[in-house]
C-alpha cells in the first residue's frame, strides 16, 4: 500500500479481503517495522551512524587481544 499509494479499501477489495483485517495487519506490521516510528531512510542513517562510532567493548577487547599477544611472546621466550 504504501509503495502503490492505494487505499486499504482499494487494496482490500483488490485481494478480496476484508477492510479490518487488512487495516489490522497494517499497523501491527507498521509498529513490528522498526519500532521508532521512524522511515527506512531514517533508520539506515541512524545505523550508519552508530557503526561507524568506535565502540567501548571494540577498544577493550583490542586491550585484552594485546596483552594476549604479550604473554604469548613471553611464553614462548
Amino acid at each position: 500500500m504504501t509503495e502503490t499509494r492505494k487505499s486499504i479499501p482499494e487494496v482490500a477489495q483488490h485481494f478480496g479481503s476484508n477492510e479490518t483485517t487488512l487495516t489490522s495487519g497494517v499497523s501491527r506490521a507498521r509498529r513490528a517495522g522498526n519500532g521508532r516510528g521512524e522511515s527506512e531512510a531514517e533508520e539506515l542513517a541512524r545505523l550508519r551512524a552508530e557503526n561507524t562510532q568506535p565502540r567501548k567493548d571494540d577498544k577493550e577487547l583490542g586491550m585484552e587481544r594485546d596483552v594476549l599477544k604479550r604473554r604469548m611472546v613471553l611464553w614462548v621466550k
